[in-house]
């Protein structure tokens, strides 16, 4: 047992001791901050942010939504899917796309309900998989829907043929079984900013010529490795502006057009009809609802021969 006198002694060098670490751990703290202002937060792809809000939000939109963009301005402008001309719809073969903002689906039920064909995120720029994609990719073949895979493209991120390998190593790949489409560049919008980008931040500060060469160096890597075309997955205002006419992919590429509108009237550069359309973001099916620009017979023909 310890006397008062040597409590009265320990007392003071534990209040030395606390007193040190609380200095400690201010600076600690003053300096983390100082450093993530001055030199900027370390991105995914290797670039710096201007501070740690940037670097938050970059990260949370490493998972980007297809047609993100699209649906908040549709939002705004009043679009609806009750607008869409049914007969287009009906002429054609109803599906879907999902990501993993859908999470588990209930396949069984988006079958029964008429889904014929589903498309389903796979990656996006060069270091992020759907963590559903194993569910929603098997689960969309196995109650005998035709299943396809697409990537989000990144041109902030790498080059366009590092993203394709990327893709084609994590789900993007192909087999003419029938029951597998054609790989999907999903090429659109900057979620980095979203609506308040400017106009070059829209196209991820690049031009024309660069973004085109930028989609050529996927396609042909994706071509390559797996002997089929992919599809191209975008709006024609955004594609228009970004793109324009520097390359022509509509000689072996489908397109697929996401229009929140009536009835599609304006298409990229030489592309004068859609072979897929996303016409809404929500509906009968979970996820986005899209729709093949033929009949079912032919969209089996696509997962064929691609």
């Amino acid at each position: 047992m310890r006397s008062d006198t040597s409590y009265s002694a320990w007392i003071p060098n534990l209040l030395i001791i606390l007193l040190g670490i609380n200095a400690l751990l201010a600076y600690t703290t003053k300096a983390s901050g100082d450093s993530t202002t001055e030199c900027g937060a370390i991105m995914h792809d290797g670039s710096t942010a201007d501070n740690a809000t940037e670097f938050a939000t970059t990260a949370i939109m490493q998972d980007s939504r297809m047609g993100g963009y699209l649906r908040n301005r549709q939002e705004v402008n009043g679009g609806s899917a009750s607008f869409t001309n049914h007969r287009l719809l009906q002429s054609g073969t109803p599906g879907m796309d999902v990501s993993s903002y859908q999470g588990n689906v209930d396949w069984t039920t988006a079958f029964n309900n008429g889904a014929k064909f589903a498309y389903v995120k796979a990656t996006e720029g060069t270091g992020y998989t759907n963590p559903y994609f194993a569910q929603q990719y098997d689960g969309s073949f196995n109650v005998g829907m035709i299943r396809g895979a697409y990537h989000f493209g990144r041109p902030d991120i790498s080059n366009g043929a590092t993203q394709a390998n990327f893709f084609v190593q994590n789900g993007g790949g192909w087999s003419g079984d029938g029951f597998t489409l054609p790989g999907a560049l999903d090429i659109e919008y900057n979620p980095s900013c979203g609506s308040s980008c400017t106009p070059a931040q829209t196209c991820y500060n690049l031009g024309q010529a660069a973004m085109g060469s930028w989609i050529s160096d996927f396609v042909n890597t994706y071509h390559s490795a797996t002997g089929v075309w992919p599809v191209i997955y975008s709006t024609a205002s955004w594609y228009n502006q970004c793109v324009g006419t520097s390359g022509d992919f509509s000689a072996n590429c489908p397109f697929w057009l996401a229009c929140y509108c009536s009835n599609p009237t304006s298409y990229p550069y030489h592309w004068g009809y859609y072979t897929f359309w996303q016409y809404a973001s929500s509906g009968t099916f979970p996820g986005d609802q899209d729709v093949f620009n033929g009949a079912y017979s032919q969209l089996k023909v696509l997962a064929t021969n691609g």
